[in-house]
């Protein structure tokens, strides 16, 4: 399963499609709300019931990351796609089983866990890779691939949308629906597993810098350092920020302007959920190539300080503006797609690449944590408000200024972060023996 060592001449921009047809596939699970409204008609579920493979695929995704990065260290970018590739396709086949023969808990066990676990696995297994092939460039290198993970439901939308019109909204159709759906992306998928190189140098462009330059951690010694906590925090904290409007964007914007002169239809709070999923996407490669220019630090400053700015904007005005909401949430947006996207560059700063991709595993755990947190705010408090009697806007004023605390919470945390003490780097002849190694043994 080990990759071949690229040869002499081999391209280095050929590994970000390889990468991106991974991410692209996986990036599916941002769809998933296409298969609510058949589900619970077909089966009888209740919205919390056609949520959970989601939330537990969410879940499953932090948790295989955490606990598979090492793995994927050790394996290689191949191995990890391979298995993802197995799991992720096989959690459609199982879903479509589920379907044909009306059983919700093999829909649940086959996108929520065995999916998944291909959702983490898959998530991680090029970054390492990547920031190895360009050590000049890993923010524009990463935000490739990661562009993929939010841009795969554009993709996966309207094609889930049409199959489902196509082949029908009961159980069967949803099943044929979720077995193409395995298939295909096992197919798209292999052609990531089969391109995938690992550089043979730890320089790949002659005059450039060193795979290898600054400190290099273990992952083991990476959890025990302030730095790494600080990084979950500020992940987490833009996350929930631009998460709590993500998932709940269509009738946030309906809620908001529900007592205006022009309120918003349910076409218009469509678009306004693709807009914001290209937001998303652009984010991630327009940010993080960003950050390569003006440096980490100051990229998580932007995101965080003029994230807090924005949502005060939208508090502020109520519903005053309809174009200053639409603006300010694509805004949040972009910054939820680039906080995704930089992360992997900011530990390959402070943790060099000897264990990237287990390090950027473990942190990923501060997702799933925000994947709860930052929609049970949002929803909690616009319930509690509703019971008050309040509406439009009124509902989300405030949870919008507990947004805004925990995007502060978040800057204050970016500013903590300083370099590794020295006590914690790994000597370099353990790290070029370990180089050594892995390629030996790739080759």
């Amino acid at each position: 399963m080990s990759p071949p060592v690229a040869p002499p001449g081999w391209s280095r921009w050929l590994v970000p499609p390889a990468a991106l047809s991974v991410h692209l596939s996986i990036g599916q699970a941002y769809a998933w709300s296409v298969f609510k409204p058949p589900l619970e008609s077909a089966l009888g579920l209740s919205g919390t019931q056609s949520a959970l493979p989601f939330q537990l695929g969410i879940v499953m995704l932090g948790l295989s990351a955490a606990f598979g990065g090492t793995l994927v260290e050790r394996n290689g970018p191949r191995w990890a796609m391979t298995v993802a590739l197995v799991c992720f396709s096989s959690g459609f086949l199982l879903s479509a089983l589920g379907a044909a023969t009306e059983q919700y808990w093999l829909i649940v066990l086959g996108y929520g866990f065995v999916g998944g676990i291909g959702l983490g696995i898959g998530y991680i297994s090029p970054v390492s890779t990547l920031i190895k092939w360009f050590p000049d460039r890993p923010g524009m290198a990463t935000g490739i691939a990661i562009m993929g993970f939010g841009g795969g439901a554009l993709i996966a939308s309207p094609w889930s949308a049409q199959m489902l019109e196509s082949f029908g909204g009961d159980s069967s159709g949803i099943a044929l629906a979720f077995l193409v759906h395995g298939l295909t992306y096992a197919v798209f998928m292999l052609l990531g597993v089969l391109l995938v190189r690992v550089p043979r140098t730890e320089r790949p462009v002659g005059d450039g810098p060193s795979a290898f330059d600054g400190p290099q951690v273990s992952a083991r010694d990476a959890v025990r350092t302030p730095q790494f906590w600080c990084l979950w925090i500020v992940l987490c904290m833009n996350v929930t920020a631009g998460i709590g409007i993500l998932e709940k964007a269509a009738p946030m914007i309906t809620d908001f302007f529900a007592n205006t002169s022009t309120p918003v239809s349910v076409s218009a709070a469509a678009g306004f959920v693709a807009l914001l999923s290209a937001a998303n996407m652009a984010g991630r490669i327009g940010w993080s190539s960003t950050s390569d220019l003006i440096g980490r630090k100051n990229i998580y400053r932007l995101y965080l300080g003029a994230g807090a700015l924005m949502y005060g904007l939208i508090a502020l005005a109520g519903d005053s503006s309809k174009p200053l909401f639409i603006l300010c949430a694509l805004v949040i947006l972009s910054f939820y797609g680039g906080g995704f996207a930089t992360i992997p560059a900011y530990l390959k700063d402070l943790f060099g690449t000897y264990q990237v991709g287990a390090i950027h595993g473990r942190l990923l755990t501060a997702w799933s944590t925000a994947g709860v947190l930052g929609p049970l705010i949002v929803n909690w408090i616009a319930d509690r408000q509703e019971e008050a009697g309040k509406d439009g806007s009124s509902l989300y004023t405030m949870s919008l200024f507990i947004m805004i605390g925990l995007l502060v919470v978040g800057f204050v945390a970016n500013e903590l972060v300083r370099p590794v003490h020295p006590r914690h780097h790994v000597p370099a002849p353990a790290v070029k023996e370990k180089e050594a190694a892995d390629v030996q043994r790739q080759q």
